[in-house]
């Protein structure tokens, strides 16, 4: 299993946390931002942290019959990870606002069913998930995922098995510390606007 160095190194070696002035897409300012795409964009680096966030999973839950993630950025993950345990994976997908299940997919009754994510931070689409399960009267066993950054705001009350936890400071703009004002910010993400 790797240690949070460890995981860290691959995560900053793979661009998936970068270091700088960013504005999130909540319209808070940051000196981390993560993008866990850039991780799973690098096969060999993907699968070493999902290998590690396996050995997680399997030391805190037995009995998974599925597993479901949320697209997008739940999608390479759960899949990696469903590969490496050979649990059938299945994704959730927005429509009109609200995740469903489409393509075909179901969750059987009764079955045992592992939440998987790329990053947890409010557990807004994570709890969407174990809605769809409750649905189908299945069992939600957990939650997992490579990164959380979640706070004592989160809405999940569950644990969270994560390959590594980061507490990331975001600041309102009339608040930016006098180090982050003088860096150039950037608003990255699936719009990468520039600001």
């Amino acid at each position: 299993m790797l240690s949070y160095n460890e995981s860290l190194k691959i995560l900053k070696e793979s661009k998936a946390l970068l270091e700088g002035h960013f504005i999130l897409s909540s319209g808070l300012h940051s000196s981390t931002y993560v993008q866990c795409a850039k991780l799973l964009s690098q096969p060999k680096q993907g699968q070493i942290i999902c290998k590690s966030l396996c050995e997680k999973i399997k030391d805190n839950y037995s009995n998974i019959d599925t597993i479901l993630s949320p697209a997008l950025g739940g999608i390479v993950v759960g899949y990696e990870v469903g590969r490496q345990l050979n649990i059938t994976t299945i994704f959730s997908e927005r429509v009109n606002g609200k995740l469903v299940l489409r393509r075909g997919f179901d969750i059987k009754a009764n079955s045992n069913v592992l939440i998987l994510e790329d990053v947890i931070t409010t557990g807004k689409s994570a709890l969407e998930c174990s809605d769809i399960i409750k649905s189908h009267n299945a069992n939600l066993i957990g939650f997992a995922c490579i990164l959380d950054r979640s706070d004592e705001k989160i809405l999940i009350k569950e644990k969270i098995v994560s390959q590594i936890k980061i507490k990331i400071e975001t600041y309102k703009k009339n608040e930016i510390p006098e180090s982050l004002k003088n860096i150039p910010c950037t608003k990255p993400g699936s719009k990468n606007l520039s600001k």
